[in-house]
């Protein structure tokens, strides 16, 4: 699910302390363009954790309903919690399939890696691409 998220910007003497109003989290910079990535990276680590928990990510408020103090600045950061969790969730599990035993000799006569196409399939039959 990609989505633009509306973000406060604060500067302070160390950088940028970023409000995300709609997941109702924080996070900092050093300067302009690292608290833009930390608050792209906030998004995505909260909404994988929400999905994970089986709750629903907000939706996006719209930049022009959030309200900002003199200094601050609003913007706005395009997250797609899908992509992330793809780039950032590395980790491979273990699952056990079953096969027709004449599918399987063919296979490893033709020296297929199981893990390969068992993983090209599923990105094939669910439209992810790399």
């Amino acid at each position: 699910m990609k989505n633009s998220y509306p973000i406060i910007l604060t500067p302070d003497e160390t950088g940028y302390t970023v409000f995300i109003p709609d997941f109702n989290i924080n996070t900092q910079g050093d300067d302009l363009t690292e608290a833009i990535e930390m608050a792209r990276d906030a998004i995505g680590l909260m909404g994988i954790d929400m999905e994970d928990d089986g709750k629903t990510i907000p939706d996006a408020s719209s930049a022009k309903d959030v309200k900002a103090n003199t200094g601050e600045i609003v913007s706005l950061v395009d997250v797609d919690i899908a992509e992330y969790r793809r780039k950032n969730e590395t980790k491979v599990v273990k699952k056990n399939c079953t096969l027709p035993s004449w599918l399987c000799y063919e296979a490893e006569k033709a020296n297929i890696n199981f893990s390969q196409a068992l993983q090209a399939e599923l990105k094939r039959e669910l439209n992810i691409t790399d």
